[in-house]
């Protein structure tokens, strides 16, 4: 019950936030949704004078098609035939009283009734605003087809009934295909309809829109919630829900958190004959949770193939994200720091975490000493059920504590991000957890492997747990085939590959002349190699170097492979003339500190790939220097 808690106060926290709309970053907009209240895909709009008189209708498409509306416990669970209307909009079939003399299909018994019913209570009730009162108005005179048809919304056949398929003999009538038939994706009468109200004189917010519409169908509909009950969550009585809401992940969404409808299968396991018997969840507690879950995700979750991944604050529902780079964490607006702040520290990673410490200051000083940190994975198996993955929550100052951890600990240097303006950067820090997949697996690993990657890293960062090792290898084997991919990708690669064997070995970043361990110094030799015979051939060559054409034999068999590395140099450093001499030296002086009994064809771990990078990153770092020193001088 502790995820619904949570998020039932970060329901509380936000109060001031509900009924306004946000976009996302495809232009899409959401809200935390008032209680008692969903979202719908809205197909037709109909706008009704405040005498509740027929004005005008439209088709809605796009971005603006996703409506609030009310709901009652039935109408947000109402599935096949069961007879369940929404309070105000809804499909046609029940907000039109002429339906079925257009040839809609009517199963049993007809649903307008039912809907009409339903909305004079609310219209007639003292909740009630005036504009619920010209919707009802208008609708009880059952003629909203009709109107439709007139105002070319809706389309007859020849026997004067609603067109079930757009066919091409229609084209002689009404012309092209009209709007409708490209909207729905099913027949007409499937239509979605929301109402709003049209006044002459002044200008009125959309009723999906209106926070006296929320106020007035929220007071009405309490009213009429008695069933009380003791509510596991908050501990007080208050009217209780056996109904929970669905649509958490997006309006198609069907899947439930919380449902115990299987009395004749396994959901009580013998245990209970009643659900309540289990656990009682009040309406209110419900309907605040979902919302804000269904809010969090809409605003800063990450979906990979239907699998949620959300962090968020109790109070500030802006939290540092687990599954970011550091780069992404510099650049968030309330962290001071800004990613150029790491090309200017020294590779260490004691000083990069002070660095990190101090960006991620501000962010903790306004924090208050109750807030929490929420971290939770959602996925379903199923179209009907969704479950808690993984939920834990922690005290903000040991999240960021173990966050701080993580970006200082699997760290290494980067070139593979680009700015806002698509120019490429370089960073110091921790890889994404999806690029750590796409370096394991390859850049066209399907969501199912990268989100049950990203599950794994979780407890990694979270719980401080030592990365898998199937993943470090799987990155390790990649980044040694540097032939098997494009250049890009390998490097990207290589330095994602380095950031987590380092989580394990604790090196620098920077070169450690000082390191003598056996497989540290054979990938410097490697980086000498390909370093020496890249500066002979020049900046208008392109293909790959000995040293990493050889890379993966390189990797399993050092002594043998460097053999023929170090015999094909030899033109190459012919050819450098003097600096070609430096490269001999240095060779000379890495290959002297490996042992005699250790220069042999036993497989190199990770860390060959360390001194590699290390090594080769020093020396095209003095070339810059060197050339930039040669330009000033001219």
């Amino acid at each position: 019950m502790s995820w619904l808690l949570n998020l039932y106060e970060t329901y509380e926290s936000n109060a001031d936030q509900v009924g306004k709309i946000e976009f996302k970053h495809n232009g899409n907009e959401f809200t935390l949704l008032p209680i008692s209240h969903t979202t719908q895909t809205a197909h037709i709009e109909v706008q009704i004078t405040e005498d509740g008189e027929f004005h005008s209708a439209s088709i809605v498409d796009g971005a603006d098609a996703i409506t609030v509306i009310p709901c009652t416990e039935d109408s947000a669970s109402r599935s096949g035939t069961k007879i369940a209307p929404y309070p105000l909009h809804d499909k046609l079939s029940y907000v039109a009283g002429d339906f079925a003399s257009y040839g809609g299909q009517i199963k049993k018994e007809e649903p307008f009734s039912y809907y009409i019913k339903q909305l004079e209570e609310w219209a007639m009730s003292p909740y009630a605003i005036p504009k619920v009162k010209s919707i009802y108005t208008y609708l009880k005179k059952g003629k909203l087809i009709s109107d439709l048809v007139n105002e070319g919304i809706l389309y007859l056949d020849e026997n004067g009934k609603l067109i079930k398929k757009w066919d091409k003999k229609y084209e002689a009538v009404y012309g092209a295909k009209p709007k409708i038939f490209s909207v729905v994706s099913g027949e007409q009468e499937s239509a979605f309809v929301r109402f709003t109200v049209y006044s002459h004189t002044n200008v009125l917010t959309n009723v999906w829109k209106d926070n006296e519409m929320y106020d007035s169908f929220i007071s009405y509909y309490n009213g009429k919630l008695c069933d009380n009950d003791f509510c596991y969550v908050t501990g007080r009585h208050t009217p209780i829900t056996e109904k929970h809401a669905n649509k958490i992940r997006n309006s198609g969404d069907k899947a439930k958190l919380i449902s115990a409808n299987d009395k004749g299968g396994f959901t009580f396991r013998g245990r209970f004959t009643d659900s309540k018997q289990v656990a009682t969840i009040s309406y209110e507690v419900s309907q605040k949770a979902h919302n804000a879950l269904k809010w969090l995700i809409n605003r800063q979750g990450k979906i990979i193939d239907n699998r949620v991944f959300l962090v968020w604050g109790n109070n500030d529902v802006n939290v540092p994200n687990t599954n970011d780079d550091t780069y992404d964490l510099y650049s968030l607006d309330f962290l001071r720091e800004t990613p150029e702040k790491t090309e200017r520290i020294s590779y260490t990673n004691k000083e990069f975490a002070n660095e990190f410490e101090k960006a991620i200051e501000g962010y903790r000083s306004n924090l208050s000493i109750e807030s929490n940190v929420n971290i939770m994975i959602l996925d379903s198996a199923t179209t009907g059920r969704m479950a808690v993955l993984y939920y834990r929550n922690l005290n903000a100052e040991e999240y960021l504590k173990r966050l701080v951890n993580w970006h200082s600990t699997c760290v290494w240097r980067h070139t593979y991000r680009k700015d806002r303006e698509g120019k490429r950067v370089t960073f110091i820090g921790t890889p994404a957890t999806k690029d750590i997949a796409f370096a394991a697996y390859g850049p066209t690993a399907n969501d199912k492997v990268v989100k049950g990657l990203m599950e794994r890293i979780l407890p990694c960062v979270i719980d401080q747990r030592e990365i898998p090792e199937d993943i470090t290898k799987s990155a390790f084997y990649r980044a040694s085939n540097p032939v098997g991919i494009e250049r890009w990708e390998w490097e990207k690669t290589l330095s994602i590959a380095c950031a987590l064997i380092n989580k394990k070995e604790g090196y620098t970043v920077s070169l450690d002349k000082e390191n003598n361990d056996r497989d540290y110094l054979f990938g410097r030799l490697l980086a000498i190699a390909d370093v020496l015979e890249r500066s002979a051939l020049g900046p208008d060559e392109n293909r790959s170097t000995n040293a990493i054409r050889f890379m993966n034999s390189f990797s399993k068999h050092p002594e043998r492979t460097w053999k023929t590395i170090q015999a094909s140099l030899q033109p190459y450093q012919m050819r450098l003339g003097k600096k070609g001499q430096y490269f001999s030296m240095l060779i000379d002086e890495v290959a002297s500190r490996i042992n005699l009994e250790d220069f042999n064809n036993k497989p190199l771990s990770g860390k060959y790939l360390l001194g590699f990078y290390s090594q080769r990153h020093e020396l095209y770092q003095k070339h810059e220097k060197n050339t930039n020193e040669g330009e000033n001088q001219e």
